[in-house]
């Protein structure tokens, strides 16, 4: 589960970076713009893997561990 949600934290982070510096939103353009259902999915769950790795900083088992 942890590398799954840092994964898509990582997706996410790219997907930030391309509308920041370039205006362009990936996951809007491959799923038919940010108000379609399947985008507002991917960012809800983009967003909860992001919740979940906010845990991981503070997980003494994981936090040391690359």
């Amino acid at each position: 589960m942890n590398k799954t949600a840092l994964a898509l934290a990582i997706i996410g982070a790219i997907n930030w970076g391309l509308v920041g510096i370039f205006k362009f939103d990936l996951v809007a353009w491959i799923f038919g713009g940010q108000t379609a259902a399947i985008s507002r999915i991917l960012y809800t769950i983009i967003f909860l893997a992001g919740l979940w790795c906010i845990a991981l900083l503070f997980n003494r088992r994981t936090a040391g561990e690359a």
